[in-house]
């Protein structure tokens, strides 16, 4: 039977050197990687960061991986989310593949039923986001837009002049015609 409270002193003095040595070695990979690893822009910045965990979990209670192996594993999900992200910025389709693309949710405080469907999403989450940003009224909202990184937008109306921070939003034919 395995031991449950306590195995050795040796398998703690393991789980403290690697522990400490694995947290260091991707403290330091993730400064030489910049902030774009960590952040939550897509799904796959969220595998990576998962990943990461898991990596660092695995190093730090597996005997059976050294430390070296820990180290690459994290190069390796960094040198992979650098050249994903890398070509995303290069290449429209491969953003595209990459995080998809924003939904228009609400348009001139009317839902927008077929992109509620496709997005899985409630208008009840909608009514929540628009209060959340200050809205009493879906007449003074503009646009809901979710985001690629599963957040809301709340655009209100405005009538102000410039370019538009719609531009790039999926917007149904349902939205298109309620603006004619």
């Amino acid at each position: 039977m395995q031991p449950i409270l306590f195995s050795n002193w040796e398998s703690l003095l393991r789980t403290l050197v690697v522990g400490v040595l694995a947290y260091a070695t991707l403290v330091a990979f993730l400064r030489v990687s910049e902030n774009r690893t960590l952040s939550k822009m897509s799904a796959f910045d969220l595998i990576v960061t998962v990943s990461l965990g898991s990596t660092l979990a695995t190093a730090l209670l597996t005997k059976d991986v050294a430390l070296a192996d820990g180290a690459l594993a994290f190069a390796v999900l960094i040198g992979l989310q650098f050249a994903v992200t890398w070509s995303a910025v290069r290449w429209q389709w491969m953003r595209r593949l990459v995080t998809g693309e924003p939904l228009m949710l609400v348009y001139h405080g009317r839902f927008l039923a077929s992109m509620l469907r496709r997005a899985r999403v409630t208008e009840e989450e909608v009514k929540a986001a628009v209060r959340a940003a200050g809205c009493a009224s879906m007449a003074g909202v503009h646009a809901v837009v979710l985001e690629t990184d599963g957040s809301f937008s709340v655009v209100r109306e405005s009538t102000g002049h410039g370019s538009s921070a719609m531009e790039g939003v999926a917007c149904p034919d349902e939205a298109r015609d309620l603006a004619a």
